[in-house]
């Protein structure tokens, strides 16, 4: 698993210039999905929604600082269940006591708090920033000897390769499901010298979509605006240019993660009975339209890369039929081979028929929704066919032909012919969710862990620890971007803040 990874920046979903040889090559003899979908764009609740396959909203996890229910049955229980062994390997950011899941094991620490130190307040508009989100990952983008990120990743890949030899030595012949999540290709955008050395500065590619004046974005894409810190610093071409340059790099940085790991599983013997699956928890906007990272519905955000190679699998396929990441839970329920009813209603379904050409018959649409920081009221979106409705609660409706249109610059809302088809979207993505109830709920929970995150500063933190020290490494009762940079190497100093 990558972090914020979009598929349009890999040479298996199209792009001409990035170098990504071993995820290609498994691209090659897998299946590739060409439109799966995050259920939700934001590391925590998207996670949630993998693990359980279930939308977000149904768990009242409402963005990165909400808890998953301890009480929520996830694969891994499932699997373990089944007589599987489960392990995690790196980020999931857990939120709460429970930082196991129903996995057996973890294996390294996260990198992102446990506790609710990043719950938002709508109540303060779109400039609530609880994670210290801002453009400076943009406008110091570059190169570098080290950073946080990479003490993190690569420290995961080492867990990972040692856990697959311990498999081969010592494995009690109980079938694996082996999580092993990085945090690149997440902002900042820093890169080291070598892999920013991949690439010639001069052929990297500009946004496809050119900034549009924040008087004709939609509402969402104002909050956005805002709650990215857009109008504190000035961003300019060439930081455009260096940032979409650096996540090329990074982009490299985890395709060889990814190359280290499948030769590990070759040599050890263990490619010939192990379903592989690579995918990420949402995507990245990378200067678009003008927006940055993720939270937004447009295609580089919500999308992301989804690629299930079978044991044995030597010729490549491509599935065309919209999926999510709520569809991957039942997926390795079905590989699994068990006869197996899950507990609670799972919103997804198994990918398995599309991965062996049966068609598309009875899938259905694939929902994405958002409530978590930014925002300032419940919004979700449907994608149907060629048709995407975007629905921002109180606001005018978007409404894109993605055949027709893949970069969502004509909005057809309000276009009289799709009126119908509007209605259809629309009554499909109300369906059990309310939008009025979702806004209170939100707010409350809100309240609530504003309450307890404020009388105890943050205590208890429920970091896992493996190491003594684990719940003072990485980023923990403080922001991201602040305590990234402070962690880059050789460090940058902050630029100028404008006044708003």
């Amino acid at each position: 698993m990558a972090d914020q990874l979009c598929p349009q920046a890999l040479p298996c979903y199209g792009h001409p210039l990035v170098r990504a040889p071993h995820i290609s090559a498994l691209a090659d003899r897998g299946t590739v999905f060409d439109n799966a979908y995050c259920n939700f764009p934001l590391c925590a609740p998207s996670r949630a929604s993998l693990l359980s396959g279930r939308y977000a909203n149904s768990l009242e996890v409402w963005d990165n600082a909400s808890e998953l229910p301890a009480s929520t049955p996830t694969v891994a229980h499932y699997l373990r269940s089944a007589g599987y062994e489960a392990t995690l390997c790196g980020k999931m950011h857990f939120v709460g006591p429970d930082q196991l899941h129903g996995f057996g094991e973890r294996l390294v620490t996260d990198i992102y708090p446990s506790n609710f130190a990043w719950t938002p307040d709508w109540t303060e508009g779109p400039r609530n920033r609880p994670t210290g989100i801002n453009m400076r990952a943009v406008i110091d983008a570059g190169p570098c000897l080290r950073t946080l990120q990479i003490d993190y990743d690569d420290e995961v890949e080492f867990f990972g390769i040692q856990k697959i030899y311990d498999l081969a030595r010592f494995g009690d012949k109980r079938p694996f499901f082996l999580t092993i999540s990085f945090t690149h290709p997440h902002s900042p955008f820093i890169a080291r010298q070598d892999l920013w050395n991949l690439y010639n500065h001069d052929d990297i590619d500009m946004p496809r979509v050119p900034p549009i004046p924040l008087a004709d974005q939609d509402e969402m894409s104002r909050w956005l605006y805002y709650a990215h810190g857009g109008d504190l610093d000035e961003v300019t071409e060439e930081h455009v240019h260096n940032a979409r340059h650096a996540y090329y790099a990074m982009v490299s940085y985890v395709d060889t993660k990814v190359g280290s790991l499948l030769s590990t599983l070759k040599d050890v013997g263990l490619d010939k009975t192990t379903l592989v699956v690579f995918t990420a928890d949402h995507g990245e906007m990378l200067g678009e339209r003008g927006g940055w990272f993720k939270q937004y519905f447009y295609e580089p955000s919500v999308r992301v890369p989804l690629i299930i190679s079978e044991p044995g699998q030597t010729n490549g396929y491509r599935a065309e039929t919209p999926v999510a990441l709520v569809d991957l839970a039942p997926t390795f329920m079905d590989y699994a081979g068990k006869s197996w009813q899950p507990i609670s209603r799972m919103d997804g379904r198994t990918l398995r028929p599309l991965m062996q050409g049966h068609g598309a018959e009875g899938y259905g649409a694939v929902i994405s929704e958002y409530t978590g920081e930014g925002g300032c009221s419940p919004c979700r979106m449907i994608r149907k066919g060629d048709y995407k409705l975007i629905y921002t609660h109180g606001f005018p409706d978007l409404l894109y032909d993605l055949r027709n249109d893949p970069l969502e610059t004509k909005n057809l809302a309000h276009v009289p012919q799709y009126a119908a088809t509007v209605a259809s979207l629309k009554t499909q993505l109300l369906e059990g969710w309310d939008p009025e109830d979702i806004h209170k709920r939100v707010l409350q929970s809100q309240r609530e862990r504003r309450v307890i995150q404020n009388a105890t500063g943050g205590e208890p933190n429920w970091a896992f620890k493996l190491r003594p020290d684990d719940d003072r490494r990485y980023v923990r009762n403080s922001g991201a971007v602040q305590t990234k940079a402070k962690a880059r190497y050789p460090f940058v100093a902050p630029p100028p803040v404008r006044a708003r």
